[in-house]
């Protein structure tokens, strides 16, 4: 459990630096768009605090057998972003303050024996092993900090950060059916093969896991493929 033991370790940094920036904002700005389409910064603070209450219960059932699931379904979760979207800046701020506290303190549960425990995203939707759940929740916080759009880049993500999410994308984008065929070599020496390893692709570490995450190509050298999903 290397990886996971370092993304659980990392996450309380990543913590830390989403919750200045959104406690930055004043009120107002929470109604910007953010860089999700369709949603707003008040949308992705939602998000952020909602999928903390949800890996909340993935621990709980791998540690306590509950069987919950993340979300009751994707209707239910689209419907309480939604309506969370709609508080004021300060009660965001809050929310998402106590549920980044309780997920961290959810997460210290979680130990090697937890590591092949099978939880799901939905009740009969995608499910994967509870080891992963440190990385999962450093994921959504670094990355929507970024969706924030309140000035903080994939540049200024700490780069064992970076590094870590680099390798967990490559492992989702491995696991696509629609992936397309790739050698990716960043500038601080890492090398993935996709599928037949037949296209190049290069850069540094922080702008490939932006086009890998967000298409963003900027930084990225070669013939860049389209990518499952839209990156």
């Amino acid at each position: 459990m290397g990886l996971l033991h370092d993304a659980r370790s990392a996450l309380p940094g990543a913590t830390a630096s989403l919750l200045h920036t959104a406690y930055r904002l004043q009120p107002g700005d929470e109604l910007q768009r953010s860089r999700c389409a369709g949603w707003t910064r008040a949308h992705v603070l939602s998000h952020l605090a909602r999928n903390a209450d949800g890996v909340g219960r993935l621990v709980r059932s791998a540690v306590d057998g509950t069987r919950e699931s993340m979300y009751a379904s994707d209707q239910e979760r689209e419907s309480e972003i939604e309506l969370g979207a709609s508080r004021p800046l300060d009660r965001l701020q809050a929310d998402l303050t106590r549920t980044c506290s309780a997920v961290e303190a959810a997460l210290d549960r979680l130990t090697d024996a937890h590591a092949e425990v099978v939880v799901s995203r939905t009740p009969r939707g995608q499910t994967f092993r509870a080891e992963w759940l440190p990385l999962l929740r450093l994921r959504e916080v670094a990355i929507h900090h970024v969706d924030l759009d309140a000035g903080y880049r994939f540049a200024d993500i700490p780069d064992e950060v970076v590094a870590l999410l680099l390798t967990e994308q490559v492992r989702r984008l491995r696991a696509d059916a629609g992936a397309p065929d790739l050698v990716i070599t960043t500038d601080e020496g890492d090398e993935f093969p996709v599928g037949q390893a037949t296209t190049p692709v290069s850069g540094p570490r922080h702008a490939v896991l932006a086009w890998l995450t967000r298409g963003l190509s900027d930084g990225v050298r070669g013939d860049l493929p389209t990518l499952p999903h839209g990156g």
